[in-house]
């Protein structure tokens, strides 16, 4: 694996997960073939990434916007989730993996609600690797959220002064850094509401590779185009 290692890698890989539908139409399979197959993708990521030493992961798995597909499917999609909590917390300890969600998590039932505590309680204290999971995610609605916070501590005389710096200690992680790189599998070209505010300088990846396929040499492949870049935040290359 050290051959295949670039020479630059990124602080924070955020990763828009798509194409587990059309992954199992392809193969003539039930859609949900697609969501269990895709979290060996997860699994496979989150694992390179330790091993990298790529200090923070967040992967988009449930937008708000989610809700809405056919009951069945959500149904099933919950409960891939609770047995996702449960067979990977022995994972995450293992390799030093901080759990965190971000998203409306009250959207959830109760039971998924003691799980993502459970989780992220347990895991409070592992350093290797921040793996964030985007649940019932808006990137409109946490910036909403953050503009209604910000009022309200306004007008309590709690802030005086309002900028970039203070408008991101009110979103869902203020402590994690930026990405600097967004990966979106199965070639579709938009952020479909995914991290809006964070991403304006982030560098972005878009592969035609489903979800359930993408491994660790696609993965890789993408971080070494990544390390090819140059990244100008807005500013002139100087000649």
């Amino acid at each position: 694996m050290k051959k295949a290692i670039p020479d630059r890698l990124p602080t924070h890989v955020a990763i828009i997960m798509d194409g587990n539908g059309r992954w199992a139409r392809h193969k003539k399979l039930n859609r949900v073939e697609g969501h269990k197959v895709g979290i060996d993708s997860v699994r496979e990521i989150t694992e390179v990434t330790r091993e990298l030493g790529i200090p923070y992961l967040t992967l988009y798995a449930f937008s708000k916007e989610n809700w809405s597909r056919p009951r069945e499917e959500v149904k099933t999609l919950m409960e891939l989730l609770g047995l996702y909590l449960e067979l990977e917390l022995p994972f995450m300890m293992k390799n030093g993996i901080r759990f965190n969600v971000i998203g409306e998590t009250g959207d959830f039932s109760k039971a998924l609600q003691s799980q993502f505590d459970n989780v992220i309680k347990s895991t409070s204290r592992n350093r290797n690797l921040v793996l964030s999971i985007a649940l019932s995610y808006s990137g409109r609605r946490e910036i909403v959220r953050a503009a209604r916070l910000i009022a309200g501590d306004a007008k309590k005389g709690v802030i005086k002064r309002i900028d970039e710096k203070t408008f991101k200690r009110y979103l869902y992680a203020p402590a994690i850094p930026d990405p600097d790189f967004l990966i979106r599998t199965s070639g579709e070209m938009r952020l479909s509401n995914f991290l809006l505010w964070q991403v304006a300088y982030t560098e972005i990846y878009v592969t035609d590779i489903l979800w359930p396929d993408f491994r660790k040499k696609a993965y890789l492949e993408a971080l070494r185009d990544f390390a090819r870049r140059e990244r100008r935040f807005g500013n002139i290359k100087e000649y």
